[in-house]
């Protein structure tokens, strides 16, 4: 019979039960984020290769629109630390308001993503920190702030990705050098330009990934026939991944602040070989044994 070994290290971690649940529905949404999934909901089409054989003139329109969607979502971030409300409100109202511009998008195409996208995005940002702050994030601080917009790279897996290459935990670690300079950058200066190579290093890194689901939204709004009607379902959609994979982003934080990072990543890792190994054929063995 085949086991699944689990460090004792990890075993022993002192999280309360709900916490622990906490964290492993966490893991389970962060380890396999796919918008392609949510998107085979309203169309019957292989969403996610379509997203990776767009035209390259289409994969230029999106690589512009994804670009200046996340600029826009940065400015949204920035301006925030300097309001005494920082952004948020109701996570239902964005969800409607997105599916709004999406269906102005899916009526007019591919030209108007440039135009819709940095709404939904930033729109997007706004739900985020709605989230965040509901996990006791404080959102007048630049490194939370920047948290928010992270979440938009850590969304940007797909149900194929090998967990060793785009994991949560690999994806924040590539991230966090550049994070922790735009942070710095951020709280040390009262003028902020949205140009400083800080800033820009980050967004680069996290549009690398976030294009990846703009062109599943792109695919998906271009199936015949779906018109307008489809625009508003892939938002939707679009808005539901988001909000999923910060949900469960900012619960690993605040699970982080209360019991220590180490400890709650040896208990993440555990966790995640858990889904590697659930993930794995098993026609051809018993079923495997995971201790509770």
């Amino acid at each position: 019979m085949s086991i699944v070994v689990i460090e004792n290290s990890a075993l022993e971690v002192d999280l309360s039960p709900e916490d622990r649940a906490a964290l492993r529905e966490a893991v389970r949404v962060l380890e396999r984020p796919s918008f392609a999934a949510r998107l085979s909901n309203f169309v019957s089409k292989p969403l996610e290769l379509l997203g990776h054989a767009l035209p390259a003139v289409v994969s230029d329109v999106v690589s512009r629109a994804s670009e200046k969607a996340l600029k826009s979502a940065l400015a949204a971030a920035l301006a925030s630390l300097r309001e005494e409300r920082p952004i948020a409100a109701s996570p239902a109202l964005h969800k409607i308001l997105a599916a709004t511009s999406g269906a102005v998008g899916g009526a007019f195409g591919l030209s108007a993503l440039v135009v819709e996208l940095p709404v939904s995005t930033t729109l997007m940002l706004r739900a985020i920190a709605s989230i965040a702050r509901e996990e006791g994030e404080d959102l007048g601080d630049p490194e939370t702030a920047l948290a928010c917009l992270q979440v938009f790279a850590l969304g940007g897996g797909t149900g194929s990705d090998q967990l060793h290459e785009s994991g949560y935990l690999a994806v924040r670690a590539a991230l966090a050098r550049s994070m922790t300079e735009a942070a710095r950058y951020v709280a040390e200066r009262s003028l902020i330009e949205e140009s400083a190579p800080a800033l820009v290093r980050f967004l680069a890194q996290i549009a690398a990934r976030f294009g990846l689901v703009v062109s599943q939204k792109v695919a998906a709004q271009a199936v015949p026939v779906l018109g307008a009607i489809g625009g508003a379902a892939a938002n939707t959609a679009f808005m539901e991944h988001f909000q999923s994979i910060a949900r469960a982003h900012f619960t690993v934080r605040r699970l982080e602040r209360a019991y220590g990072a180490g400890k709650v990543r040896a208990l993440y890792i555990a966790f995640r070989r858990e889904i590697d190994a659930r993930a794995q054929p098993t026609a051809d063995k018993p079923p495997t044994v995971i201790p509770s």
